[in-house]
């Protein structure tokens, strides 16, 4: 077991193995992955349901997430050797009542003042796009470059990749806590007493990268929700854009072989119990909600079989945005997690960014809005 490396990254989902290759594709030659389960990608990553996309979220996020889709995700199949199922048909984010649609102007207006090609359409050409949404839609945002892509291969992808590269893979490597030497971090030590040393150290373990911060002084203001997936059994073709609503109750697509992938939150979940980490199961009070929130928008599924539904957990920031970039009381430390539910489209963008921080370079967008220090008391 080599325990030393120029970088060591601790958690092993879509950003980790991400940051890893992008590190290695650039010539870092001895690059450290720590994951704390039997299999990468366990968590967020590969539980999602696969939106790349940039309508609907925060300004701060826009810049990386517009980046990405225009510069990388349109190659990441041939870059990763691996079918990632990128598909850029579009976005449509749906509204019922004046209020839906009230929220969704907004954040197109907000969209527009930064670059993105986003427009509100109304109920004639909702239907036009996807006439197989409900005629109850009054309005929608439309953003044409948005798209959906599978969470499992793109993962898979950038790990296959990396490992080709010469980046080491450890499972079942637990963190317990990081060490500071002569006033940098450089030590990572496992739950079995494990050390591993590295000139630089990427924390990207989602939820639980607030506790291993905490052991080097560092907080990240986040909390854990639960996040259900299903999927249905195979069904005609029918679209293959991207579907949102403006109440957030559900989002999803038709995957390329004719299943329907959605995720969703009924509002219920943060009151089940589900402490527990390793109890990743889904609720039938919240899966059911799901599916009539699905119904209510896409009525022509009614009838269709769910065949799997699954669970992972999310990592809430407390501003709703992720925290990346190097920590400023923790000299050697760079983070990348609190994503929010968003993570999975921006990866490829988060992953380059984080290569470009190690070798001191100046990302490809401006993070600064998204600084680790922003929550740091300032009295």
């Amino acid at each position: 077991m080599n325990k030393t490396a120029d970088v060591i990254i601790i958690g092993g989902g879509i950003v980790g193995c991400a940051a890893a290759y992008y590190l290695a594709k650039s010539g870092t030659k001895n690059v450290i992955v720590l994951e704390s389960t039997k299999s990468i990608g366990h968590g967020g990553s590969c539980r999602n349901g696969g939106g790349v996309r940039q309508s609907g979220r925060d300004v701060r996020e826009l810049p990386y997430a517009m980046y990405g889709i225009e510069h990388l995700w349109p190659t990441l199949s041939e870059e990763l050797g691996v079918d990632v199922e990128y598909t850029q048909k579009g976005n449509l984010r749906l509204g019922k009542t004046e209020a839906h649609l009230k929220k969704l102007q907004t954040l197109a207006d907000n969209a527009k003042k930064v670059g993105l090609g986003v427009e509100m359409v109304d109920a004639k050409e909702v239907q036009e796009i996807c006439p197989y949404l409900s005629k109850e839609i009054i309005g929608a945002s439309w953003c044409p470059t948005d798209g959906h892509a599978n969470p499992l291969t793109t993962t898979l992808g950038y790990y296959k990749r990396s490992l080709e590269l010469g980046v080491s893979y450890y499972t079942d490597a637990k963190v317990a806590s990081l060490k500071k030497i002569r006033g940098k971090v450089r030590q990572v030590i496992l739950i079995d007493g494990t050390v591993f040393e590295g000139e630089q150290v990427i924390l990207a373990a989602g939820y639980e990268s607030r506790a291993i911060a905490r052991t080097v002084g560092v907080d990240l203001p986040m909390t854990r929700l639960i996040d259900e997936m299903f999927v249905t059994e195979m069904q005609p073709h029918m679209f293959d854009i991207m579907l949102g609503t403006a109440a957030a109750d559900f989002y999803g697509h038709q995957a390329h072989h004719g299943s329907f992938v959605f995720g969703s939150e009924c509002g219920y979940e943060e009151v089940t119990d589900m402490d527990d980490p390793s109890k990743l199961y889904t609720n039938s009070m919240t899966l059911s909600a799901s599916c009539r929130a699905v119904m209510d928008y896409v009525p022509c599924l009614k009838d269709a079989k769910v065949v799997r539904s699954w669970c992972g957990w999310l990592d809430n920031a407390f501003d709703g945005v992720p925290f990346i970039g190097p920590c400023l009381d923790a000299e050697g430390l760079i983070v990348a997690c609190g994503f929010t539910g968003h993570g999975f489209g921006t990866a490829p963008a988060v992953g380059l960014m984080l290569s470009q921080m190690v070798h001191g370079e100046k990302t490809v967008v401006d993070l600064s809005a998204l600084a680790p220090n922003r929550f740091m008391p300032n009295k």
